[in-house]
């Protein structure tokens, strides 16, 4: 595990959480739950394995991402300020008029490829360049996150069939599956179980870990598949890191009050 310090790692999960405590109370938007449940995803990816900064940002060897679950865009707001891609001004009119930071990911922000809303877009984009570097032997990897209530949207398995048929082993998709969606419980909307078997069917190298332990994720993502696509099943809780959000329905939509916060920055893990 070269490179990857622990508690290091924990320590920036932790950061990356407390400012997505911090900017979802003032700009009283929705999808706290959303953004805390991929906070230890988003920090891996990040922060140890894509080649994204400052320098290179407007780069074409850079590493691509797609975040298709758009609504969580606010932690990765945080995560390009945390790498000084945007500035504090920035995130602090995330969500108001005239910000570049629109409450759905957008791509007028440096170091956003694609611009995400409407779910089930983001992996056939992804898909699309990662056939595209395969082609023309370009050597960046694309990246793409999605949501378990995502997997509702046909796009996305028209996607996964078209990457595996054309083996698309510089492609790696993340499931963020914390088991909650928009208005319910997946199982009892569109149960995707058994998950695992579904994605081997279709030839994909799958992989499934706890999406909050950072050693495996690291390890996990840091693997590259040498003949297909892989896909991470990343088992996660939604609102992860404060007890009162975690696992609860209404934080898809609700935003923090000055109480709340005080309450969740104290418990904050």
């Amino acid at each position: 595990m070269s490179n990857f310090n622990l508690l290091k790692s924990k320590a920036k999960s932790k950061k990356i959480r407390e400012m997505c405590l911090k900017i979802n109370h003032i700009s009283k938007t929705s999808h706290l739950g959303s953004s805390l449940s991929i906070s230890d995803i988003i920090n891996i990816l990040f922060f140890e394995i894509i080649n994204l900064n400052k320098a290179n940002v407007n780069s074409n060897l850079r590493d691509r991402f797609i975040l298709s679950k758009g609504h969580a865009c606010l932690c990765v707001y945080v995560s390009l300020y945390l790498k000084k891609i945007i500035s504090l001004n920035d995130l602090y009119n995330y969500g108001k008029n005239n910000s570049i930071l629109m409450a759905h990911i957008s791509h007028k922000v440096p170091g956003i490829e694609f611009s995400t809303g409407s779910l089930g877009h983001g992996l056939p984009f992804a898909t699309g360049k990662a056939l595209y570097a395969k082609k023309f032997n370009k050597k960046w990897h694309t990246y793409c996150l999605l949501s378990d209530g995502e997997l509702n949207e046909g796009s996305n398995w028209e996607s996964l069939l078209f990457a595996s048929h054309h083996k698309l082993n510089n492609l790696t998709i993340i499931i963020d599956y914390n088991k909650i969606q928009s208005f319910g419980n997946t199982n009892e909307i569109i149960n995707l179980e058994p998950i695992e078997d579904k994605f081997k069917s279709l030839n994909l190298d799958v992989v499934r870990i706890n999406g909050h332990n950072l050693k495996s994720l690291f390890l996990s993502i840091k693997k590259n598949s040498k003949t297909k696509p892989k896909i991470i099943i990343a088992d996660t809780i939604k609102g992860y890191g404060v007890k009162f959000i975690e696992n609860k329905l209404e934080w898809h939509y609700k935003s923090l009050s000055s109480e709340q916060l005080h309450k969740a920055l104290n418990i904050l893990r």
